[in-house]
């Protein structure tokens, strides 16, 4: 059976445009879940994404395992903290933020995840994750106490990009940040694509189906949208299948 990062590794060698949505499990009500995955499982999506900033122990899985029960896509982790890994869902973004300098999020919470992972049926997809200036302060800014790479020095962004594909992360997270006013830029998007030979996923501020093809268009092979639904579930018949 092949894996989650093999799927996908092998949906990008095709062409094919990958779609996940995020819950927040902090913002989602789980007597929610069923209809609201029948909305996803109806549009074009591929992949469930589960995690947030600011979590309660606990949630995560209980929220996991309601999913599972719903849909057969899946469930990839994309977790604030340590307290929201389970293994419940079949694999996990090992995130390292590499746009901050907090070493916590370099490497810490990675050691402190390990007694968790260790005997974990979940497979550990290491990688990269830079926050790009949005226009408003995100979460991820206050729990990680980190700044954001300005938009405008696209070579810092390229080069950090880069850096992480050496160092050995399997994808590249290009992320605006919940709630961000606006998209990432064509220019910051294909750039940055054009220098990597790993998948590239982008998030925050996409809104309309119009944002959303204009991220495929500038590159990105997995786009992830997440506050669009939390504000307007409408959204979904704009991307039905």
């Amino acid at each position: 059976m092949k894996g989650v990062c093999e799927n996908i590794l092998e949906a990008v060698s095709n062409g094919e445009k990958l779609l996940a949505i995020l819950i927040d499990p902090d913002k989602f009500h789980v007597e929610n879940t069923a209809s609201f995955i029948k909305k996803v499982n109806a549009s074009v999506a591929t992949h469930i994404f589960v995690g947030g900033s600011i979590v309660e122990e606990n949630v995560t899985e209980a929220l996991v395992v309601e999913i599972k029960k719903h849909t057969n896509l899946l469930v990839i982790l994309f977790p604030g903290d340590v307290s929201q890994i389970t293994n419940k869902a079949d694999a996990i973004l090992f995130l390292s933020l590499i746009s901050g300098r907090n070493p916590d999020y370099l490497i810490g919470k990675h050691i402190d995840a390990v007694s968790k992972l260790r005997n974990s049926n979940l497979e550990v997809i290491p990688t990269g994750y830079l926050l790009i200036e949005s226009g408003k302060v995100t979460a991820v800014e206050e729990v990680t106490e980190t700044k954001p790479l300005p938009r405008n020095e696209i070579q810092l962004i390229i080069d950090s990009a880069k850096a992480g594909e050496l160092l050995g992360m399997q994808f590249m997270y290009l992320e605006a940040g919940s709630g961000a006013k606006e998209p990432l830029t064509h220019e910051i998007i294909s750039l940055v694509k054009k220098e990597l030979k790993i998948p590239l996923i982008v998030g925050g501020g996409i809104r309309s189906k119009n944002e959303l093809e204009n991220t495929y268009n500038s590159g990105a092979d997995l786009v992830v949208i997440g506050t669009a639904f939390e504000e307007n579930e409408s959204f979904f018949d704009d991307i039905r299948k």
